[in-house]
């Protein structure tokens, strides 16, 4: 192998492994890092800045954005605080039921929405329950962790959820539809196995004391707190029809007649924040994640600049060419896919795995490919707390929420808190995903 892939790779791997080390400067270090291949590219005679930022996925960022605007409006009409009351009141405040009602919901909001916005709406409320129900830290931690999990299975189970099915339906390798008929059953296993093993081996609940009348007074305490709390019917109906015809045009619009998925969802998001004008254009000045923009678009640029060296594609036919069948070709990728995922996070595994998974497709069944690759980065993202934005967000809710047990003993949720729950995450998804290749390969 040449010079030149090596001294892209080891520029987009230093990066990776400084941003990961040092989040709090990972945005930074990943721009620097994205203006450093544009200049070895250029110096190197490979490409040129122009070229490299020819082929960066605008679509994704179109998506990326519009969708959290989406959510936005939705957080405005108050419906996940609303509905993270109703999960208190159908689980009565028990320890199992609340474990399973929230893992639950969480799961299926964050197909649809932004799990980040969900997240920071729905766990608050969680907070203050668990606060007035006292709950010891092994209960704590498992509820917590399962619902991280949860948020990430969700987001994968549909091309909208999150960034990895994202990137997957921009490049037009799988449609709308067939994403969401591959992906949604083996993530919703997962889950199902999930809280299984959770409720019937690991039995976090078995460390609360049962009172009956400590659950019934939190539950009243939460609905008198929030009893004043209305949907605004003015910002969700609208953009729950919205977003219904967002979904319908996803899947019956065909790839063939130009209209893309990033145009749907401009055109749809647009006429969401026309029906709110000023409202709309308050979240267009405030609400648009521009760390996450800026960090993405320099990810892409470094994933660009590989790309123009063709490590990937000499990558992609090293493992074709490995002493194996076609189901442990994959199940190599797939495993690689999520440890790298839990080491470096959802977002850099799948810019650069993806162009491996093109190669590979031509050979195996894309849904296998495709699919598969979508729930390896899931498991990975749910291996280490800090593997998915989601996960240092809880932390930091968490820790500014000062829970404590019913001793007054202050309670934490941290990585050492989570490894336990992400181990197990990680030993599940990652079977799911490997069996699931091996189903389509066979």
């Amino acid at each position: 192998m040449s010079a030149a892939p090596l001294c892209l790779a080891l520029l987009l791997l230093v990066t990776l492994i400084a941003q990961a080390v040092l989040p709090s400067l990972r945005v930074l270090i990943v721009v620097s890092g994205a203006a450093l291949s544009c200049l070895a590219v250029t110096l190197l005679g490979l490409s040129t800045t122009h070229q490299v930022m020819s082929e960066l996925p605008w679509d994704v960022l179109i998506l990326l954005v519009g969708l959290g605007l989406l959510s936005e409006i939705f957080a405005a009409s108050r419906v996940f605080g609303l509905l993270a009351v109703r999960f208190t009141r159908l689980s009565q405040a028990q320890p199992r039921r609340l474990l399973v009602f929230f893992a639950v919901g969480m799961y299926l909001i964050s197909g649809l929405v932004n799990n980040l916005t969900a997240l920071l709406l729905v766990l608050p409320i969680l907070h203050i329950l668990l606060k007035l129900l006292g709950y010891p830290q092994r209960y704590v931690s498992w509820t917590l962790g399962v619902l991280l999990v949860a948020c990430n299975l969700g987001g994968a189970a549909t091309p909208i959820g999150d960034f990895p099915a994202i990137l997957l339906l921009s490049s037009g390798r799988m449609q709308f539809g067939a994403y969401l008929r591959y992906a949604a059953p083996p993530t919703l296993l997962g889950l199902a196995i999930l809280l299984f093993v959770v409720l019937v081996w690991v039995r976090p609940h078995r460390s609360v004391e049962r009172d009956p009348l400590t659950s019934r007074l939190s539950v009243l305490i939460m609905e008198r707190l929030y009893r004043g709390v209305r949907l605004d019917r003015l910002r969700f109906v609208p953009a729950a029809l919205i977003l219904l015809l967002m979904l319908f045009a996803w899947i019956a619009v065909p790839a063939k007649s130009g209209v893309g998925a990033e145009l749907i969802c401009w055109l749809g998001v647009s006429c969401a924040l026309l029906l709110n004008l000023k409202r709309g254009e308050h979240l267009l000045r405030t609400r648009v994640d521009v760390e996450a923009v800026l960090f993405l678009l320099s990810l892409f640029v470094m994933v660009a600049a590989v790309r123009q060296s063709g490590l990937f594609s000499r990558l992609a036919q090293a493992l074709i060419h490995l002493p194996l069948s076609a189901q442990g070709q994959l199940a190599v990728f797939l495993l690689a896919a999520g440890v790298l995922t839990g080491l470096f996070s959802a977002g850099p595994s799948m810019a650069g795995l993806l162009e491996v998974a093109h190669v590979l497709a031509q050979k195996l069944p894309p849904q296998a490919v495709y699919v598969g690759l979508a729930l390896s980065v899931c498991a990975g993202s749910s291996l280490f707390l800090t593997a998915a934005t989601s996960g240092p967000m809880a932390q930091a809710l968490t820790e500014r929420a000062q829970l404590t047990d019913s001793q007054g003993r202050p309670l934490h949720f941290g990585f050492a808190e989570f490894l336990p729950i992400g181990l197990l995450s990680f030993a599940v998804i990652q079977s799911i995903a490997i069996g699931y290749g091996w189903l389509f390969t066979r």
